[in-house]
């Protein structure tokens, strides 16, 4: 009975699809035309052995076909907690995962698993660390993200660590020239902070006070950033965070103009996005850019100096969305939400204009819960992941893949995450919580993204174990 409902509701779907992603199906077909063959004739299994491998609903839409392709499913026995998973991917293949208590990662995409579990002594002249409470173990949650030159910064939050029950805050560092993990207890001045958000401000900095060093590591807290603004921490080691105020949301600050026109980045450019909630991403010419950050719609601007501006690019303009990033390629992405539409915009000269491709689900979903997106300029590939309420009740998980977006935006897969069955919200205090979106591309093009369903209690994450054929294999 669930598989016909399924299947219903997919063919429902595809009709609805044509005017939500006009382009992408022809108004007839004449007789003489070639036959178009599926996608999926040329997708391969690149990974196999998983102890939990799901078939997953995925349609190519460009000839209204659907088949079951394999996944990989983990949960928070793989970084996770209750709520969420914190996912990110490095350029060696990593799937790094901080939604619990440290830091873990699979180097080989999830045949095996470790974490990052700190000593009892701090060897990087820190503040000696205060012991988790017995019975709070496991209550501890985080960021992270891969520096652009190969670093790995995150930050972990412990609510109830003392007796006292005072927010303690845990830097964990990965140096890629030693290959050594280390970490340090932090404390700040906010007695509450939430899960936090991490990005790179590209350097050199010169920080003055703050130190110097080839990036700096700023995080922002997830309460305090949404509800009033208090700043956040920032750090030039990695390891150890001084408090870093932001500047009011109606200062009027000096203004600059920011260089956005990028080309032939890296590879690590495909791995140093935060997640959106950041509303941040790095500057290639150095810095840190905040989009629509000002009230009255203006752009603001994090220098090498840790000094702020009001911002703009070089032609005087703003960026259309808080949401934005670049990748390898030197494509900026921005994603704008409003309402039931979310709009996909890509820049190749810097901000001053835009290519544009919309996803309306206004006519099967009755609200957008959470979404976020990712982009992997080596493979071209832009990946949407949206999960929304359907207008029957359960909240479905969904991911758009657009493949060769510099020829094109308009997507060519669409995924079904899970079996789309359960009705979650995010937020304390509710029973069944599904916090944030989070998501990854690996190196060989695979995705990564945080779904749930009723199959496990909390939130899990899949893997995509089946590919185009001119994907991977892995580093």
């Amino acid at each position: 009975m669930l598989e016909m409902k399924k299947l219903t509701a997919l063919m429902l779907f595809l009709v609805i699809l044509q005017p939500i992603l006009a382009g992408c199906f022809g108004d007839e077909l004449e007789e003489d035309l070639p036959i178009e063959i599926s996608i999926f004739e040329n997708f391969k299994a690149f990974d196999s052995g998983l102890d939990d491998q799901r078939n997953f609903t995925s349609i190519d839409l460009a000839v209204n076909s659907s088949t079951n392709l394999s996944w990989a499913v983990f949960g928070n026995e793989e970084g996770g907690n209750c709520c969420e998973h914190y996912l990110a991917a490095t350029k060696e293949g990593l799937i790094l995962n901080f939604g619990g208590e440290y830091p873990t990662w699979s180097v080989d995409r999830g045949h095996t698993w470790d974490e990052y579990l700190p000593s009892v002594f701090s060897q990087f002249g820190c503040l000696e660390p205060k012991p988790t409470v017995p019975g709070q173990e496991g209550l501890g949650e985080g960021s992270i993200v891969q520096a652009t030159n190969g670093d790995i910064i995150s930050m972990g939050w412990f609510p109830y660590p003392s007796a006292s029950g005072a927010d303690q805050f845990y830097a964990f560092f990965y140096d890629s020239q030693s290959e050594e993990w280390s970490w340090c207890f932090n404390r700040t001045p906010e007695p509450f902070y939430d899960r936090s958000w991490q990005v790179e401000v590209i350097g050199p900095i010169t920080g003055g006070i703050y130190g110097s060093g080839p990036w700096a590591s700023l995080v922002i807290s997830n309460f305090w950033h949404q509800v009033q603004n208090v700043g956040g921490q920032i750090s030039t080691d990695g390891l150890n965070y001084d408090y870093f105020p932001f500047p009011d949301r109606d200062a009027d600050l000096e203004v600059t103009q920011v260089n956005l026109n990028a080309s032939d980045l890296g590879v690590e450019w495909d791995y140093t996005k935060p997640h959106k909630e950041m509303r941040a991403f790095p500057v290639p010419s150095g810095g840190l850019y905040f989009p629509n950050y000002f009230v009255n719609g203006d752009d603001a601007f994090l220098d090498t100096n840790l000094d702020w501006y009001k911002a703009e690019t070089m032609g005087g303009n703003s960026l259309p969305s808080e949401y934005c990033a670049f990748d390898s390629s030197g494509a900026l992405h921005c994603v704008v939400r409003e309402s039931m539409v979310l709009k996909h915009q890509l820049s190749w000269d810097g901000g001053e204009s835009w290519l544009n491709q919309t996803y309306n689900i206004s006519e099967m979903a009755s609200d957008i819960e959470e979404w976020e997106f990712h982009s992997n300029g080596e493979h071209d590939l832009f990946v949407l992941n949206v999960r929304y309420q359907s207008s029957d009740g359960p909240d479905v998980d969904v991911a758009w893949h657009v493949r060769d977006f510099s020829k094109s935006l308009v997507p060519d897969q669409l995924t079904y995450l899970g079996l789309g069955d359960l009705d979650s919200t995010s937020g304390a205090g509710n029973d069944i919580r599904f916090d944030f979106a989070s998501m990854g591309i690996l190196p060989d093009g695979g995705s990564f993204i945080a779904y749930m369903d009723s199959s496990d209690p909390d939130p899990l994450f899949g893997v995509e174990l089946m590919m185009p054929d001119e994907y991977g294999p892995m580093p």
